[in-house]
């Protein structure tokens, strides 16, 4: 055989190759129901984040929500957000209340970026940060918390047991009493994580920052991690949502931590409701176009 025969029969073998390569490839998606394009997904009656409450026990806003500009929404990359600031209704020095900053966006799709997080944008905004960003488990109030019996096994995560929290009573929730599912894995035992940042603002005056993610049914404090949430290839589905709170209130990160905590004890089971309960999802009960309607009726591979 000539050397262009050996040539063209080589080029030929890994056209094979390739052809087999991607066959299996296709198949082995299809097979185990790898989901590679994500679908955006939205909260039942796409609840926006700015009808979280304005008063929740100890805390409330004060002044009008913050409205981006177009620019800003722009770098932000959704328009369901919230800006706004409480502060505490009975301080311990009523000269002095604690005021808190919550900035909280939701974002679904085929997310392409990194999250914006507290040590990204002081410091590209000219603060400088004084020490280390750490996670701290958050300090919550679980009193309200228990079992959701009624959740399939195989989505109750590592922890055996996915929770419930109770909204609190009216006026501080327009469903009051209402119980809503948590993320995955946070338990009593087993907290929310909230990464927690301190930078120097003029005059040696500090400001704490903190945030986490609840994405796909599951919560982090790390920016790194929500793409192993969101975009889990056994999901049809992507999201996450991002919510940070801020204060040059405090005096210490420990002092902020805890009032943090105390805030957040009011809006988390609000928050959820600004999310997709995840169970519904993966059981093919939300959206009405799930996929997983149609899935369920098809045999799993391994079966």
């Amino acid at each position: 055989m000539t050397r262009k025969g050996r040539s063209i029969v080589a080029f030929a073998v890994a056209l094979g190759v390739m052809g087999a390569g991607a066959a299996g490839f296709s198949a082995a998606i299809s097979k185990y129901r790898l989901h590679l394009n994500k679908l955006e997904i939205y909260p039942p009656k796409d609840r926006q984040l700015s009808q979280l409450p304005a008063q929740v026990p100890g805390w409330e806003r004060i002044g009008p929500d913050q409205v981006e500009s177009a620019e800003v929404l722009e770098v932000l990359g959704t328009e369901n957000y919230v800006s706004r600031s409480y502060i505490e209704t009975d301080p311990e020095d009523p000269r002095n209340p604690f005021r808190i900053e919550l900035h909280a966006a939701y974002y679904t799709g085929m997310i392409d970026t990194v999250p914006h997080v507290a040590e990204r944008c002081f410091v590209g905004g000219g603060y400088q940060q004084s020490s280390g960003s750490r996670s701290v488990a958050l300090p919550l109030d679980t009193s309200s918390w228990s079992v959701d019996a009624s959740v399939p096994e195989n989505l109750r995560g590592q922890s055996g047991a996915l929770y419930t929290t109770r909204l609190h009573e009216y006026p501080y929730s327009d469903t009051p009493g209402t119980r809503v599912r948590l993320p995955r894995d946070v338990t009593p035992d087993r907290p929310i994580k909230m990464r927690v940042s301190e930078f120097v603002l003029a005059k040696n005056r500090r400001l704490y920052a903190g945030y986490f993610f609840i994405a796909n049914g599951g919560a982090v404090p790390n920016a790194n991690d929500v793409r192993t949430l969101a975009f889990d290839l056994t999901s049809d589905y992507a999201y996450y949502l991002k919510v940070q709170v801020t204060s040059a209130s405090a005096g210490s990160s420990e002092e902020f931590i805890q009032q943090a905590a105390s805030l957040l004890d009011g809006l988390l089971g609000e928050v959820m409701r600004c999310a997709p309960d995840w169970v519904e999802v993966e059981t093919g009960r939300y959206p009405e176009d799930n996929p997983r309607r149609k899935a369920d009726d098809e045999p799993i591979a391994g079966g």
